[in-house]
């Protein structure tokens, strides 16, 4: 009975995603994103921002600093707004728990907000990213692919810091 009610659960589910236009999917699992990062967030203690594994990686702030600036200049490239992150903010010298929580999630609310000013004939426009062209629309999967890579790198950071990472958010 429950593999049948969990089967009736995720075909719902499937056919929400799929019923979706392309930009209301990708705000919809932008969100869901920005939620779980926060999730990362917040299960690293403070002292575990400046944490390496091994000394020539990026620390757990470095690494989520790093979502943040890729956040930003695929959704600046991906819509033509311009992004109000000033320099790069790996390079931010205040790299407190508080301070790289709130670049990520401005990371996140501009990619979301620049989706939502979107119409769905704009992510079939040609933008220009690190050298290609590319339609907007994939400009914006390729962006939410790098931050799943990155986040889930940090998994192993948190780990190490003896605390259980967020559990997976699929939908």
């Amino acid at each position: 009975m429950k593999k049948i009610i969990l089967s009736c659960m995720l075909g719902l589910i499937a056919q929400t995603l799929f019923a979706q236009t392309p930009k209301e999917k990708q705000i919809a699992e932008w969100e869901r994103a920005k939620v779980y990062t926060l999730e990362y967030l917040d299960a690293m203690p403070e002292d575990g921002y400046a944490f390496k594994p091994v000394a020539d990686i990026r620390s757990f702030a470095e690494q989520m600093d790093h979502i943040a600036d890729a956040n930003f200049a695929f959704a600046a490239a991906a819509s033509g707004k311009k992004s109000p992150m000033e320099g790069s903010a790996e390079k931010m010298t205040d790299q407190s728990k508080s301070a790289v929580k709130k670049v990520v999630m401005n990371s996140y609310d501009f990619t979301i907000d620049a989706l939502k000013a979107m119409s769905d004939e704009d992510f079939n426009k040609d933008v220009a990213l690190f050298g290609m062209t590319m339609k907007s629309g994939t400009a914006f999967e390729k962006s939410f692919e790098h931050q799943t890579h990155h986040r889930g790198q940090t998994t192993v950071y948190i780990r190490l810091k003896g605390v259980t990472p967020p559990k997976e958010k699929l939908f």
